[in-house]
């Protein structure tokens, strides 16, 4: 891929996302990348201690900086409605009034630790500008409920049972939210400035460099010449893109600006494309190596290394991948769609020969968090040495087009991910300080009746309904410290097991209609409906949404506790997922088309034969086997008949 390829491939994520920066080099772009270029160089410096006017930057001293810089950024990049390209005054003055507010706040920060300083008219102002950020950046619904539950100290005595809190006036709601750990100064701050900050250099600089389209190549050799290879290639492509750089959106945009078309162009449908490559970019959050922001929030909540939530996801994310593959083959088989042609795939030899240095960061990345235990350093340093890596070679150079590109694409997923995690700092205020997260705990054991089944049902029910707002982190923010305990309290199950229950229902909001914020990008890529992609993506992905309840109640799937029961469970969940694919597809791996009639009763078999539980599995792999041998005999006298 050319220099200017590349540079346009960088610049294409952004554009995708964020709709009024502009052309690359334009002014408003040029503002927006040096504000950005200030926060990520005092983040850089935060994390390694480098001292800033010879003193070593307060916490407090660099999240006010952080807020004021990305909040700022937010307010130039982030349109304040649909269609909007130009940056009109008032969010000039909004950006101003942002930086301006958190740079004082900054000058202000020990006072703020040892004796409690703070400014309620500047601190209402600031909560407001949050508030018009968190409409921008996840609309209205979102809006809604980090308003809604961020009042909740003012009318905690006035609800009944479990949802009574202490009660809190205004002026000391504010305090909570903007100047206390509780609210913007802890833990959510924590998330983006310090934990998710480097990985998502990471992936700006990944995207910069061209390791989507080396991705994409080395996927195209390994799996373009087999059956439905296109779709095959783009699981593989946004697996491996996904896996390190965490982010779904710019996967989406990165891998799927190339994949979804050429799908499209070998006879899969728009809508069925653009919801191969929303599911497999979705299963790259919780793919290993680096998975997203959610994962390092898990590690934080439980008390854990990051790598045991790594090791964890291992199994869960092949068998995710895994169904998916198979769906795609078996959508494949029916329609008769055959594997690109030999001679328009790359050769692996050349695709390797150029891409070696995304590989090699890969396996450094992987050994600096697993062996190093660097964990939050480990980004800045994989991206460190993929800067220097690409000088190597011609087509990856960072040139100054490519660095100013870079530093846009990195400060769009920051700003991005900011707008959209720092204001849930009110909702974990309001739910801190009123105590509510206690009662909220008892009150589900008083509710479920000592039930630990009824108690994950209405777990997964408030995942659904808080994940369809796209409130992925904020559903599991408020269940890790409200349902987590109350099932492990019951239930005596694995801690990471539950925790990881939780993370995988609260992240499928991003396929789950009717705000499935994945689908409809690709929708948009690939020119389909946003609501028919989005059911289609939750047919494909359907893996992801059964899978978490297998290892709830068998830890060994997360590689916890004893890992004996692999030997045969893992074999019946593979089978099991085998058979779930050919129902709902209606092609069976090895044994061919499955008739319509037969499909739901082939798929309810299949699950039933890979949920690990004694009976269900005896009873679904008689089913299994019934239905195994109708569907051989229906198309064994087909064959005859042909014959």
């Amino acid at each position: 891929m050319s220099d200017l390829q590349s540079s346009a491939a960088a610049d294409s994520a952004p554009n995708d996302e964020v709709t009024r920066l502009g052309p690359m080099f334009s002014f408003t772009s040029i503002a927006f990348v040096v504000l950005c270029s200030a926060g990520l160089a005092l983040g850089l410096c935060y994390a390694f201690g480098v001292p800033i006017g010879g003193k070593r930057m307060l916490e407090g001293q660099y999240y006010w900086f952080f807020i004021g810089t990305f909040l700022a950024a937010a307010f130039i990049a982030l349109p304040g409605r649909k269609g909007q390209t130009g940056v009109p005054f008032y969010d000039v003055i909004a950006a101003a009034i942002a930086f301006g507010i958190c740079a004082w706040f900054s000058n202000y920060a020990w006072d703020i630790v040892q004796s409690g300083w703070t400014n309620f008219p500047a601190g209402v102002v600031l909560w407001v500008l949050m508030l018009e950020i968190a409409r921008r950046s996840g609309g209205v619904p979102f809006l809604l409920v980090v308003f809604l539950l961020g009042l909740y100290p003012l009318v905690a005595d006035f609800f009944p049972g479990l949802l009574m809190g202490i009660p809190y006036s205004f002026e000391r709601m504010i305090e909570a939210h903007i100047f206390r750990t509780e609210g913007l100064m802890g833990i959510t701050t924590k998330i983006v400035a310090e934990i998710v900050l480097g990985f998502l250099v990471f992936a700006g600089v990944l995207i910069a460099t061209g390791a989507g389209q080396f991705f994409i190549d080395l996927a195209n050799a390994g799996f373009g010449k087999y059956r439905g290879g296109a779709a095959k290639v783009s699981i593989v492509a946004s697996a491996f893109f996904g896996s390190l750089s965490g982010s779904i959106f710019s996967n989406i945009a990165g891998t799927g600006s190339i994949t979804i078309p050429t799908m499209k162009k070998v006879g899969y449908p728009p809508h069925y494309a653009a919801a191969i490559e929303a599911c497999a970019s979705t299963g790259g959050v919780v793919m290993p190596p680096v998975m997203g922001a959610i994962a390092f929030v898990m590690a934080i909540t439980i008390g854990v290394d990051y790598a045991t939530i790594m090791v964890a996801a291992i199994l869960p994310s092949l068998l995710f991948y895994f169904g998916l593959i198979l769906q795609v083959d078996a959508y494949a088989a029916r329609k008769g769609l055959v594997g690109l042609k030999q001679e328009n795939l790359p050769s692996a030899r050349a695709v390797m020969k150029r891409g070696w240095p995304f590989l090699s960061v890969m396996v450094f990345l992987v050994w600096g968090l697993l062996y190093m235990r660097w964990e939050y350093y480990a980004p800045w340093y994989a991206s460190a040495l993929m800067i220097a890596l690409s000088f190597l070679q011609r087509s990856t150079m960072m040139t100054p087009t490519r660095l100013f590109a870079t530093l846009r694409q990195v400060g769009v997923l920051v700003t991005q991910t900011a707008a959209i995690i720092l204001p849930i700092a009110f909702v974990v205020s309001a739910l801190t300080i009123t105590g509510v997260t206690g009662s909220m705990t008892s009150g589900l054991v008083a509710l479920g009746g000592d039930n630990v089944y009824l108690i994950i049902a209405l777990g997964v029910l408030a995942c659904f309904i808080m994940g369809m707002a796209g409130l992925a982190i904020v559903a599991y923010i408020f269940l890790a410290v409200t349902l987590a305990p109350a099932i492990i309290e019951i239930g005596g199950l694995n801690t990471v097991a539950v925790h990881f229950f939780i993370v995988y229902y609260a992240m499928l909001s991003v396929i789950t209609p009717p705000v499935g914020a994945a689908a409809f990008l690709a929708a948009t890529i690939a020119g389909a409906k946003p609501m028919q992609t989005s059911f289609t993506a939750m047919r494909l992905g359907v893996v992801i949404y059964f899978v978490p309840l297998f290892f709830l109640f068998q830890p060994a799937l997360v590689l916890q506790g004893d890992l004996t029961p692999l030997i045969y469970v893992l074999p019946s969940i593979i089978v099991g997922i085998m058979l779930l694919a050919g129902g709902l597809e209606g092609y069976l791996l090895g044994f061919g088309m499955v008739r319509p009639w037969m499909r739901l009763p082939l798929a309810v078999a299949g699950f039933a034969f890979s949920f690990p539980g004694l009976l269900t599995t005896v009873i679904g792999g008689a089913a299994s086997a019934a239905m195994v041998a109708l569907i051989w005999r229906d198309n064994s006298k087909e064959n005859t008949a042909v014959v």
